[in-house]
Protein backbone atom coordinates (compact mmCIF):
# COMPACT_ATOMS: atom_id res chain seq x y z
CA UNK A 1 0.00 0.00 0.00
CA UNK A 2 1.16 3.53 -0.79
CA UNK A 3 0.39 6.63 1.26
CA UNK A 4 0.81 9.86 -0.69
CA UNK A 5 2.05 12.33 1.93
CA UNK A 6 2.33 15.33 -0.39
CA UNK A 7 -0.29 18.11 -0.55
CA UNK A 8 -1.78 19.19 -3.86
CA UNK A 9 0.19 22.02 -5.48
CA UNK A 10 -2.27 24.68 -6.63
CA UNK A 11 -2.33 28.46 -6.68
CA UNK A 12 -4.25 28.31 -3.39
CA UNK A 13 -1.65 26.40 -1.38
CA UNK A 14 -0.25 28.49 1.46
CA UNK A 15 3.41 29.51 1.43
CA UNK A 16 5.44 31.50 3.94
CA UNK A 17 4.30 35.15 3.89
CA UNK A 18 6.42 36.98 1.33
CA UNK A 19 7.39 33.82 -0.55
CA UNK A 20 6.26 33.07 -4.13
CA UNK A 21 2.97 31.21 -4.51
CA UNK A 22 2.79 28.71 -7.38
CA UNK A 23 1.23 29.91 -10.63
CA UNK A 24 0.72 28.18 -13.94
CA UNK A 25 0.91 29.96 -17.27
CA UNK A 26 -0.55 27.94 -20.14
CA UNK A 27 1.48 28.71 -23.26
CA UNK A 28 -0.32 26.26 -25.55
CA UNK A 29 -3.65 24.52 -25.02
CA UNK A 30 -5.06 21.62 -27.07
CA UNK A 31 -8.58 22.63 -26.00
CA UNK A 32 -8.02 25.87 -27.92
CA UNK A 33 -6.75 24.14 -31.05
CA UNK A 34 -3.03 23.98 -30.32
CA UNK A 35 -1.05 20.86 -31.23
CA UNK A 36 -0.21 20.20 -27.58
CA UNK A 37 -0.57 21.63 -24.10
CA UNK A 38 2.43 23.45 -22.67
CA UNK A 39 2.76 25.16 -19.29
CA UNK A 40 5.17 27.29 -17.31
CA UNK A 41 5.42 26.95 -13.54
CA UNK A 42 6.58 29.78 -11.29
CA UNK A 43 6.93 29.03 -7.59
CA UNK A 44 9.06 29.05 -4.49
CA UNK A 45 11.04 25.81 -4.25
CA UNK A 46 9.80 25.58 -0.63
CA UNK A 47 6.29 24.67 -1.76
CA UNK A 48 4.21 21.82 -0.40
CA UNK A 49 6.21 18.76 0.55
CA UNK A 50 9.81 19.79 0.03
CA UNK A 51 13.39 19.00 0.93
CA UNK A 52 15.47 21.79 2.43
CA UNK A 53 19.03 21.85 1.12
CA UNK A 54 21.72 22.49 3.74
CA UNK A 55 22.52 25.67 1.77
CA UNK A 56 19.14 27.04 2.90
CA UNK A 57 20.57 27.54 6.39
CA UNK A 58 24.34 27.17 5.88
CA UNK A 59 26.14 29.62 3.59
CA UNK A 60 28.81 27.17 2.42
CA UNK A 61 26.71 24.01 2.75
CA UNK A 62 25.61 21.73 -0.13
CA UNK A 63 22.87 22.85 -2.50
CA UNK A 64 19.97 20.55 -3.34
CA UNK A 65 21.72 19.02 -6.36
CA UNK A 66 24.63 18.03 -4.10
CA UNK A 67 22.70 16.17 -1.40
CA UNK A 68 22.98 12.44 -0.73
CA UNK A 69 19.92 10.86 -2.39
CA UNK A 70 20.23 7.77 -0.18
CA UNK A 71 18.78 9.82 2.68
CA UNK A 72 15.47 10.32 0.88
CA UNK A 73 14.69 6.70 0.13
CA UNK A 74 14.58 3.78 2.55
CA UNK A 75 13.12 2.59 5.86
CA UNK A 76 11.48 5.28 7.97
CA UNK A 77 9.35 5.63 11.06
CA UNK A 78 6.21 7.74 11.49
CA UNK A 79 5.90 9.02 15.06
CA UNK A 80 2.74 10.71 16.33
CA UNK A 81 3.32 13.42 18.91
CA UNK A 82 0.68 14.93 21.17
CA UNK A 83 1.45 18.57 20.44
CA UNK A 84 -0.36 21.83 21.07
CA UNK A 85 -0.16 24.83 18.79
CA UNK A 86 3.02 26.87 19.11
CA UNK A 87 4.94 24.42 21.26
CA UNK A 88 8.54 23.29 20.82
CA UNK A 89 8.87 19.52 20.73
CA UNK A 90 11.40 18.16 23.22
CA UNK A 91 12.75 14.63 23.78
CA UNK A 92 10.47 13.98 26.75
CA UNK A 93 7.42 14.24 24.46
CA UNK A 94 8.61 11.33 22.31
CA UNK A 95 7.20 8.11 23.71
CA UNK A 96 8.02 5.89 20.74
CA UNK A 97 11.34 4.06 20.56
CA UNK A 98 13.37 5.49 17.68
CA UNK A 99 14.44 2.55 15.50
CA UNK A 100 15.03 4.06 12.03
CA UNK A 101 17.43 6.58 10.52
CA UNK A 102 14.52 8.47 8.97
CA UNK A 103 11.79 9.82 11.28
CA UNK A 104 8.62 11.67 10.29
CA UNK A 105 6.75 13.56 13.03
CA UNK A 106 2.97 13.88 12.83
CA UNK A 107 1.96 16.81 15.05
CA UNK A 108 -1.44 17.72 13.62
CA UNK A 109 -0.71 21.42 14.19
CA UNK A 110 -0.86 22.48 10.53
CA UNK A 111 -4.12 20.87 9.40
CA UNK A 112 -4.89 22.76 6.19
CA UNK A 113 -2.20 23.32 3.51
CA UNK A 114 -4.37 26.11 2.12
CA UNK A 115 -4.25 28.18 5.32
CA UNK A 116 -0.95 29.37 6.77
CA UNK A 117 -1.34 29.17 10.53
CA UNK A 118 1.78 30.57 12.18
CA UNK A 119 1.34 28.70 15.47
CA UNK A 120 2.38 25.24 14.27
CA UNK A 121 4.57 23.09 16.51
CA UNK A 122 8.32 23.15 15.87
CA UNK A 123 11.38 21.18 16.92
CA UNK A 124 13.70 22.20 19.73
CA UNK A 125 17.45 21.95 19.05
CA UNK A 126 17.58 19.56 22.02
CA UNK A 127 15.28 17.18 20.15
CA UNK A 128 17.48 17.36 17.06
CA UNK A 129 20.54 16.56 19.20
CA UNK A 130 18.64 13.67 20.82
CA UNK A 131 17.65 12.24 17.44
CA UNK A 132 21.23 12.52 16.16
CA UNK A 133 22.42 10.50 19.15
CA UNK A 134 20.04 7.74 18.03
CA UNK A 135 21.40 7.62 14.50
CA UNK A 136 18.68 9.64 12.79
CA UNK A 137 19.89 11.38 9.61
CA UNK A 138 16.61 12.69 8.14
CA UNK A 139 13.58 14.21 9.85
CA UNK A 140 10.26 15.10 8.26
CA UNK A 141 7.48 17.25 9.71
CA UNK A 142 3.83 17.94 8.86
CA UNK A 143 4.42 21.69 9.21
CA UNK A 144 6.02 24.37 6.99
CA UNK A 145 9.23 24.49 9.06
CA UNK A 146 11.20 22.70 11.76
CA UNK A 147 11.57 26.12 13.45
CA UNK A 148 8.77 28.42 14.65
CA UNK A 149 7.31 30.69 11.99
CA UNK A 150 8.74 33.82 13.65
CA UNK A 151 12.18 32.37 14.43
CA UNK A 152 15.13 34.58 13.53
CA UNK A 153 17.98 32.43 14.87
CA UNK A 154 16.70 29.17 13.28
CA UNK A 155 18.06 27.11 16.16
CA UNK A 156 16.61 23.81 14.92
CA UNK A 157 17.92 24.32 11.37
CA UNK A 158 21.37 25.06 12.79
CA UNK A 159 21.23 21.87 14.85
CA UNK A 160 20.41 19.92 11.68
CA UNK A 161 23.41 21.52 9.97
CA UNK A 162 25.68 20.68 12.91
CA UNK A 163 24.73 17.00 12.73
CA UNK A 164 24.56 16.77 8.91
CA UNK A 165 20.90 15.73 9.15
CA UNK A 166 18.44 16.37 6.33
CA UNK A 167 14.99 18.00 6.52
CA UNK A 168 11.63 17.33 4.85
CA UNK A 169 8.85 19.86 5.50
CA UNK A 170 5.23 20.29 4.50
CA UNK A 171 4.28 16.60 4.67
CA UNK A 172 0.67 15.43 5.04
CA UNK A 173 0.56 12.70 7.69
CA UNK A 174 -3.01 12.99 8.97
CA UNK A 175 -4.10 9.62 7.56
CA UNK A 176 -0.89 7.69 8.18
CA UNK A 177 -0.82 5.29 11.15
CA UNK A 178 2.22 5.36 13.38
CA UNK A 179 4.75 2.74 12.39
CA UNK A 180 7.47 1.65 9.97
CA UNK A 181 7.41 2.33 6.21
CA UNK A 182 9.61 2.80 3.19
CA UNK A 183 10.04 6.50 2.38
CA UNK A 184 10.49 7.76 -1.17
CA UNK A 185 10.88 11.55 -1.40
CA UNK A 186 13.52 12.41 -3.99
CA UNK A 187 14.32 16.09 -4.67
CA UNK A 188 14.80 17.46 -8.17
CA UNK A 189 18.34 18.08 -9.42
CA UNK A 190 18.00 21.87 -9.27
CA UNK A 191 21.56 23.11 -9.58
CA UNK A 192 22.47 25.70 -6.97
CA UNK A 193 19.03 25.77 -5.34
CA UNK A 194 18.27 25.85 -1.61
CA UNK A 195 15.36 23.37 -1.72
CA UNK A 196 13.22 21.25 -4.00
CA UNK A 197 9.60 20.11 -4.03
CA UNK A 198 9.26 16.34 -3.63
CA UNK A 199 6.48 13.83 -4.30
CA UNK A 200 6.76 12.14 -0.93
CA UNK A 201 5.21 8.70 -0.51
CA UNK A 202 5.30 5.95 2.08
CA UNK A 203 5.07 2.27 1.18
CA UNK A 204 3.97 -0.34 3.68
CA UNK A 205 6.22 -3.33 4.19
CA UNK A 206 3.63 -6.01 3.35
Amino acid sequence: MIYDISPHITDSIAVFPGDTSPTREVLMDMRKGDALTLSTLRSTVHVGAHADAPSHYGAEAPTIDQVDLQRYIGPCQVVRVTASRGMLLTPDLISAEITEARVLFATGTYPDPGIFNTDFAALSPELVDWLAERGVNLVGVDTPSVDPADSKDLAAHKAFLKHDMYILEGLVLSDVPEGRYELIALPLKLVGFDASPVRAVLRTED
